[in-house]
């Protein structure tokens, strides 16, 4: 499956391409960003995880989109679907890069996910496996609309890292979105 292109006012969400891997790389290298999200990866790694994310479109239907700032063409993160194995839920995830925390993209990316994930994939609810510690992705999972669900159990090898999980319904989120306006 070829991966939709969704466009919100800032951001391009699209498939991972090769010319973002060494983005993707100094993103997973990063200690400070991968401090909730796994660890570090070496490159070697880091290019198993990011040929898993290509390869989730056909072998899923759906996987996380790279964020690309549509003003630089420069990639941001990675915001979407995922349900790796063993997951607990489908969930819509997000990581943005050091570089460009603090300018709502995280938002305004996981809010166009979302409505992929309701409207196209047709799921009747969206999850966020987030570590209490992390502050930044409860606020933004809050802002979205999520509640917290309680604990939840990751595979390995997460099984051991303490994880709630966030969600809401396809109902509640579209009850919002019309609120709105």
């Amino acid at each position: 499956m070829q991966a939709p292109v969704l466009l919100t006012e800032r951001l391009i969400l699209r498939q991972h391409e090769p010319q973002d891997f060494d983005a993707w790389a100094d993103f997973h290298a990063d200690e400070e960003t991968m401090r909730y999200l796994g660890g570090v990866q070496p490159r070697s790694l880091a290019w198993r995880s990011f040929c898993a994310m290509v390869g989730a479109w056909p072998m899923r239907g759906f996987s996380m989109f790279a964020v690309i700032e549509r003003d630089t063409g420069r990639w941001v993160g990675r915001v979407g679907p995922h349900a790796p194995d063993g997951w607990p839920a489908p969930e819509i995830a997000w990581g943005v890069s050091r570089a460009f925390a603090g300018r709502g993209y995280a938002y305004e990316a996981a809010v166009a996910a979302i409505d992929f994930a309701f409207d196209t994939l047709g799921w009747a609810e969206v999850t966020h496996t987030i570590v209490p510690e992390n502050l930044r992705s409860i606020t933004l999972a809050k802002r979205v609309g999520s509640a917290n669900r309680g604990r939840t159990q990751l595979p390995e090898p997460y099984a051991t890292l303490e994880i709630d999980c966030w969600a809401q319904s396809a109902e509640d989120w579209r009850a919002r979105r019309t609120a709105r306006g």
